[in-house]
């Protein structure tokens, strides 16, 4: 990341914490991808790794899809010097290149660990919070507050009492994100060794069958059975929120159980999502087991 994009990611910030990573962290971490129609039925249906990639910011989305949006408008208007566009398609050539030619699909997967156990974190706190606010609720009802802060001229009645949401076993999902995260570790060295030598005709056999394996990594994240209520969606870690349009929601079973207060449900989709974890550090794990026998 660009320090401009830094300063900007810095300004949209939503929390100290958010503000601490991105001065701290050296690398950029990707956005979750949502359910932009460019995309869904890769990821979230068959489980194939995708990236979105663009600018933006200059214009706060200002123009989508506009029936103005022809070559007078964006010569005019938007890019004038076509200098975003040219930088566009020579970063997304670059990448697409970079992909086409690589020998080992360049896939990083401590990264993903990286992110599973954030999104696992904010899963943790967004359920507190509704604790906290079901008890503070429920204590101003027993204290009256509602009805002592009513207009008596238009009364209201008060909200209604609500069960504080139980707690939610966490801990597959923790167990499994640790054993990704060491899996992940030991993948990245073993492909240490191997990318030097990985042009060695002898080698061949191990490189395809080492690809084959990364191919199915992302497929390991997804369910045959999808999510409940929509099991088109079968991703355990990504899909598109069901009341926000494109916007992502990580580990989607877990977060839209605590969402409509299904909370057996989303102890339940803990276990689902933790299995699909377990899955992908196996693989890895494989194929780290594979790379070090070849190579021995």
């Amino acid at each position: 990341m660009g320090k401009r994009g830094r300063l900007s990611a810095i300004a949209r910030a939503e929390s100290p914490e958010d503000r601490t990573e991105i001065r701290d962290r050296e690398d950029t971490r990707l956005g979750a991808l949502g359910g932009g129609s460019d995309y869904t039925a890769f990821l979230d249906h068959l489980g194939v790794a995708s990236l979105h990639l663009g600018f933006g910011g200059e214009d706060e989305d200002g123009i989508y899809h506009s029936i103005y949006d022809d070559f007078s408008w964006f010569t005019r208007f938007s890019d004038v010097d076509f200098v975003y566009g040219r930088a566009l398609a020579q970063t997304a050539g670059t990448l697409v290149l970079r992909l086409a030619d690589a020998e080992v699909l360049p896939l990083e997967f401590t990264a993903l660990a990286d992110a599973v156990a954030k999104y696992q974190k904010n899963l943790e706190k967004e359920l507190k919070k509704k604790q906290d606010e079901v008890r503070e609720r429920n204590k101003q009802l027993d204290e009256g507050v509602f009805r002592a802060t009513f207009d008596p001229r238009h009364p209201k009645g008060p909200p209604p009492r609500e069960e504080v949401p139980p707690y939610i076993n966490f801990a597959p999902l923790e167990n499994a994100t640790d054993a990704l995260k060491e899996s992940a570790k030991r993948e990245e060295k073993a492909m240490g060794l191997l990318m030097p030598r990985v042009s060695e005709p002898k080698l061949a056999p191990l490189v395809a069958s080492v690809n084959r394996s990364l191919i199915e990594s992302e497929r390991r994240l997804t369910s045959e059975a999808g999510l409940l209520r929509r099991p088109w969606y079968r991703h355990m870690i990504y899909a598109p929120g069901i009341y926000s349009g494109y916007e992502a929601r990580p580990i989607p079973g877990v977060a839209e159980g605590i969402e409509q207060k299904h909370y057996l449900e989303a102890e339940a989709e803990v276990v689902r999502a933790a299995a699909a974890l377990r899955a992908e550090a196996a693989l890895l794990d494989a194929v780290s087991a594979e790379v070090d026998a070849a190579l021995r």
